[in-house]
């Protein structure tokens, strides 16, 4: 691809600039984000003043359309997101790229709404994924004289196709923490039942039963009251570890901190010990600190309601450049190889790995039959 850069060194810069594009845009996990960044790549990567992506849905319109290069009260001033019409609706039904020196003059074309920018020179490319368009990226007005070449459809292309795995790699990863969030609702709900709802039904019994007797045995009667008591007792219990599991985390005071707390609460609140050891000097980001909380929050969940365990500790540090966050019991363990045994005993460890994912980090667990479990999640600082 010639460049009028002169020669290789020329080419060596366009191919540095589209790969400094392409990870910008591999470097986000959420739909909109990667069609922002995609945007602003591209318009960075050819010089264009203008720059816009749209996704259609099936109803005639967009289910995204972001721009580049146009402010927001401008925006507002403009109207409604467009319709499938004119140029977009021939690129739709189009996979060919459209570079144009004027696009007013195209017979396609329909005019704007009055607050819309002029656009002359053109270059629309369609995002494909396999012989889908899920997308259209149009570029506009390019700011050097003498409009979009040749070698910039070239290249337009080329990014084309790199953020089409993009967007399908953010659709997949958010379509994922969908069925992640319904399966830890699942869990919940089974947790309530098995742990409250059975001990509610217990006490139910326990209540007839002291009826029953009430009249001619007023001694056993208020043995079984007793019994009522303690089954009351320990189904509150129950459902507050439950709602204290989905309470919002509040990292006000920042990782440290809210992780000494919630150890407090948990070793006032069970049998099992439950204690900390963490690096006060380790510091994340905010969105890193809230999936670090959720994750040692759902590791000292399963010490506590399955491992059986007499002790759980809480390890935060640093090592090799990585923040690492374990959370360590000396419980029943299990054999971390076996997947059916791990879905089987709803331990969430998917949605920990998910989650890690999420940040750029990784989880792995040290598990063995009879010799506990350590969950550790390392993030690179």
């Amino acid at each position: 691809m010639d460049t009028g850069d002169g020669g290789s060194g020329g080419q060596g810069a366009t191919l540095r600039a589209v790969s400094a594009a392409v990870l910008a845009v591999t470097r986000h996990l959420s739909v909109h984000e990667v069609l922002q960044v995609i945007v602003r790549a591209a318009a960075q990567l050819l010089d264009a003043q203008y720059a816009a992506l749209g996704v259609p849905d099936d109803e005639g319109s967009f289910a995204e359309f972001v721009v580049e290069g146009v402010s927001d009260e401008d925006w507002e001033r403009i109207g409604p997101l467009p319709r499938q019409h004119g140029m977009l609706a021939a690129m739709l039904r189009g996979d060919t790229p459209k570079r144009l020196a004027d696009i007013r003059k195209e017979p396609e074309f329909e005019g704007w709404p009055q607050a819309h920018p002029v656009l002359k020179d053109f270059l629309g490319v369609p995002i494909q994924d396999g012989d889908d368009v899920i997308g259209i990226i149009f570029l506009a007005n390019k700011k050097r004289p003498g409009g979009f070449t040749e070698d910039d459809e070239e290249l337009l292309t080329l990014f084309a196709a790199h953020a089409a795995i993009a967007v399908t790699n953010a659709r997949l990863y958010e379509h994922n923490r969908e069925l992640t969030v319904v399966a830890e609702r699942n869990r919940m709900a089974r947790e309530l039942h098995d742990a409250v709802a059975q001990k509610l039904f217990s006490l139910r019994l326990t209540a007839r039963t002291a009826s029953a007797l009430a009249v001619r045995n007023p001694a056993r009667t208020v043995q079984e009251l007793e019994q009522v008591e303690r089954l009351a007792a320990d189904a509150l219990a129950e459902l507050r570890a439950v709602i204290f599991e989905l309470r919002p985390a509040d990292l006000t005071d920042g990782l440290v901190s809210s992780l000494r707390k919630h150890v407090e609460v948990l070793d006032r609140a069970h049998e099992t010990t439950v204690r900390i050891a963490a690096d006060e000097a380790v510091v994340l980001p905010e969105d890193q600190e809230a999936v670090a909380f959720r994750i040692t929050q759902e590791a000292l969940y399963n010490a506590l309601r399955h491992a059986g365990a007499q002790t759980v500790e809480v390890r935060l540090g640093t090592r090799d450049g990585q923040a690492v966050l374990e959370v360590a019991d000396d419980g029943s363990g299990f054999d971390a190889s076996d997947t059916a045994a791990e879905q089987q005993n709803g331990l969430g460890l998917a949605s920990m790995r998910d989650r890690a994912y999420s940040i750029g980090g990784e989880l792995t667990i040290d598990a063995t039959p009879g010799h506990g479990t350590t969950v550790r999640l390392e993030v690179p600082l």
